[in-house]
């Protein structure tokens, strides 16, 4: 089946959409343990979630890089993700989608979300033909995400490291069968229209 060039492909039920962050285990083990993400969790800062395991998996090369050691599955509102996507920039100028390039850096500057389009991940973590959602959090949705959208926090790491395993020893059949079940993932009309490139 023929996927659109852009879309939010990933796991999610009517009320929950699951996305990926990777941290230092002083981070991630305290957000398991608690279902929250704990005080020393900046949330003054960027943060950048991903609906894609594999786009998560190359940006952490499963979980194996230094500061990325625990991979975390977030469960957040489908509400909180919505409103985060209507609050949302594009993180770079787009010529035809803003006015001018002034333009876009006075949203940018206001948004509390960014949106990138970054192309899809196979499970060599080569880049596929289409695009998947990376969305920036800060300020008001960085907050907004760890304190009121989170509805629960999995550790996913040992699933990364076997999925890893089964690709390095060349088993893909297997490893496929054990992704997380993302499928597309519909949001409210009109609510990327301006999110696109």
């Amino acid at each position: 089946m023929e996927q659109p060039q852009r879309g939010i492909r990933a796991a999610h039920s009517d009320t929950t959409i699951t996305v990926y962050q990777a941290y230092s285990p002083h981070i991630g083990l305290p957000a398991v343990r608690d279902g929250r993400f704990p005080a020393a969790w900046k949330r003054d800062r960027m943060t950048w979630i991903k609906p894609s395991f594999l786009w998560m998996m190359y940006r952490c090369g499963w979980g194996t890089k230094e500061g990325q050691e625990t991979v975390l599955a977030v469960e957040i509102s489908r509400d909180g993700f919505e409103w985060a996507l209507g609050h949302a920039c594009l993180s770079s100028y787009v010529h035809g989608v803003h006015p001018d390039r002034a333009s876009w850096q006075r949203q940018l500057k206001r948004a509390p979300a960014r949106v990138q389009w970054d192309p899809e991940r196979d499970l060599r973590l080569q880049p596929l033909p289409y695009r998947s959602l990376q969305l920036g959090l800060c300020g008001e949705a960085a907050r907004r995400y760890a304190d009121e959208w989170t509805v629960s926090i999995r550790d996913v790491t040992p699933l990364a490291h076997e999925i890893h395993a089964l690709v390095n020893g060349g088993d893909l059949d297997s490893a496929a069968r054990l992704l997380p079940e993302e499928r597309p993932c519909p949001v409210q009309n009109g609510l990327l229209a301006h999110l696109s490139e």
